[in-house]
Parts: C-alpha cells; structure tokens; sequence
C-alpha cells in the first residue's frame, strides 16, 4: 500500500489595516469622549465645570476635523470615499459610519462656532488677518441663542453615540478574527477613549496656560473612574471567557502562551494601567505635584492610543489560517511613522490656528472666582490671559 502525503498550503495574508485607522480609531474616540466632558458646563451650564468645558471643545473639535483625514488615508485609495454614498450597504457598519461621520463632526464644528463667536466679535476691530476673520467668522452681530447651543450640543452628543457604537462594532462582528469577536471590545474602546480625552484636557489645561485647578481635579476624577470601569469591563470579559472556555479570551490566551511578544503586551497593558491608576490616585492627594498633572495626561493618552495599536494592528500579526505570527514592522514612510507623525502635526496645527484666531479662552461667559479657577502656580493670574 502506498503512502500518499499531503502538502496543506495556507496563504499568509498582509494586514488590512495600517496605523493610518489607528489614528482615526484614536481621535474620534478622543473628540467625542472630550465632547462628553465638555456637557456639564456647555449644556448644563454649570459654573464649576465651564474651564473644563472651554478645553474640552478645543479638544473635541480638533479631534473631529482631523479624524476623517486619517479614515480617509487607510482607504487606500481615498477619492473612491464617495462609492459608500454611491453604492450604500446599510447592513454595514463601516457604510453606516459614513453617514454617522460627516454629520457628527458638522455638528461639533457647528457647535464651536456657536460657542466662539461670542468672544471672537471683541477682536472685530484688531488689526490684521486677526481682525478680518473675527469680523467675517461671526456672520454678524447677533448673539448665539442660548437653546440653539443647547440643541445643537444634544444633536451632537447624540449623533457622538452613534459614532462610539459603529467603531466598536465594525470591529467586534468581525468573525474570522477571535480576538476581536467580543463585545466587551466596543465598551473598552469607549473607556479608553474617555481616558484619552481626559489626559488630553489636562495637557492643554498646562499648555495652553490656563491651569485651572478645579479642571485638573475633575479630569484627575475621570480617569480613575474611567480606570476602575476598564478593569471591571476586563475583568468581565476574562471571567466570561473562563467560564465558555472560548472566544477572545482563548485566543488571548493561545497567544500569551505561545507568543513572546503578546506576552510583553500583557505585561504592557496591565503594568500601563495600573501605573495610570496610581499616578493619578497620585496627583490627587499630594498637593505638590499638581504642576505635573500633565504627565498624568500624557499617559493617558498613551495608554488610549496603544489599546487601539494592539487591538488593530497586533491582532492582524496573528496568523488566521496557519500557526504562528507574521511579523509587521513600522514603516518610516506615510503608512508608518511618517503617518503617525503628521496626523499628530496636523492636528497641531490646527490647535494653532484656531489659539491665533478664536478667543476661545474668553467663551462661556467671564466668571472668574478663586475656588473655581484657582492657577496652579501663584504668580500666574486665575482666569483667562489677555489678548492685547
């Protein structure tokens, strides 16, 4: 009797998605967990939560207006964008994000404006570009209708839940790939996000010279919650996983074992967080180091964004139809750190442009008292600087 042997030849398969969709998971989770922020001063106008509110905006609209930059650029081929309008599949979340998107970042815009215009009509005399924009930006001297901000703010947020729940559920229907075939995938994103947005408030809470205290402690707040929330959400997840001893939890696990590099990550991920938990915890109680609250957000958004670089794009490295892991390495080209890069600048820039044409400081009203805005250094004055 002869032996027959069989060759099994199982293709290995690039990744689908390149840094370039982890910068755009990463800012839209940061614009619409900074708008979130902002509800409490913007909406409900309350007095304590406004300093937050003025940077959350900031934050929430920059994030907006650069993110489909990113979606866009992982197309591939960025001028077909127009076939998800030409050729709908409403069975697809990817093609409902294309309408959620564009209306949710309108809307943020829109409410900024609605926001800004108010203190951008004093520089409507200044000299210069500076002076022509605020005359011209406004579109007159009518003063924004209090329940037009309101209406526009709950549109936006509403249509922002719309955008969380297509970016976590894009991914986690996606069967062929265990690791993200959860549901606990879209809550993380959401926490992580909220992290994210937080860490970032506090950075331009010291960079742009504000350094309100009330703001650092209510950003200091979140982050620990959203922390303890993430924890418990990934706590679920790994008891559920346990218990049906399949799914992502298996997967995850297959790939601890068997992989040096998923085993870093582990060790990553938990020593991140709790570093972020204790760091914050941190700031809370010692008095001295509010000056470096900044760190804490820097961290923050470190840890927001490495969440989305694991989830996207280590998770492609693990081979679907064979064993093993592909290697992916970081380009330095526009798909690779050259892409990170000028996402980051670009958001940048426009952060710029809007601090050299847009009063924003000076929005949601002028009141200024001690316990509410109280600097983080003596020798900088509470409240907003002047513009000269």
């Amino acid at each position: 009797m002869n032996s027959l042997s069989i060759e099994l030849i199982a293709p290995r398969y690039g990744i689908a998605w390149y840094p370039w969709a982890v910068q755009y998971f990463f800012l839209i989770a940061l614009s619409y967990g900074a708008l979130w922020l902002a509800v409490p001063g913007l909406i409900f106008n309350h007095e304590k939560w406004k300093p937050t509110a003025r940077l959350a905006l900031l934050a929430a609209m920059s994030t907006a207006v650069i993110a489909p930059v990113s979606l866009l650029a992982d197309l591939h081929q960025p001028l077909r964008f127009w076939h998800f309008y030409a050729y709908p599949t409403p069975w697809s979340w990817m093609s409902l994000g294309s309408l959620f998107l564009p209306v949710y970042v309108g809307l943020v815009v829109v409410l900024a404006w609605l926001v800004w215009r108010e203190p951008m009509k004093a520089w409507a005399n200044a000299p210069g570009l500076q002076g022509t924009v605020a005359r011209i930006a406004p579109l007159g001297d009518w003063k924004s209708p209090r329940w037009l901000v309101v209406l526009t703010g709950v549109a936006a947020i509403v249509m922002s839940l719309t955008v969380m729940l297509y970016t976590g559920a894009e991914v986690a229907v996606l069967k062929g790939r265990p690791l993200w075939h959860t549901e606990y995938l879209p809550a993380m994103f959401l926490l992580t996000g909220v992290i994210g947005a937080a860490g970032l408030v506090l950075v331009l809470n010291r960079f742009s010279g504000l350094r309100y205290l009330t703001g650092g402690n209510q950003m200091l707040a979140v982050i620990l919650g959203a922390i303890v929330l993430a924890g418990l959400a990934a706590a679920g997840w790994f008891a559920q996983g346990l218990m049906s001893n399949e799914g992502s939890v298996a997967a995850a696990l297959d790939s601890v074992r068997q992989s040096a590099e998923w085993r870093a990550i582990a060790f990553w991920g938990a020593g991140a967080g709790i570093l972020l938990f204790l760091s914050a915890g941190l700031m809370v109680v010692l008095r001295p180091l509010r000056g470096l609250r900044w760190i804490v957000g820097l961290l923050a958004l470190h840890v927001a964004w490495m969440f989305r670089w694991t989830v996207l794009m280590d998770v492609q490295t693990v081979a679907r139809n064979s064993a093993g892991y592909s290697d992916y390495h970081l380009s330095a080209g526009s798909e690779g750190l050259l892409g990170i890069l000028g996402t980051f600048g670009l958001w940048l820039a426009v952060v710029l442009l809007v601090n050299l044409f847009v009063p924003w400081r000076a929005a949601l009203g002028g009141s200024r008292t001690l316990k509410d805005h109280q600097s983080l250094t003596p020798s900088h004055s509470e409240g907003a600087p002047s513009y000269g």
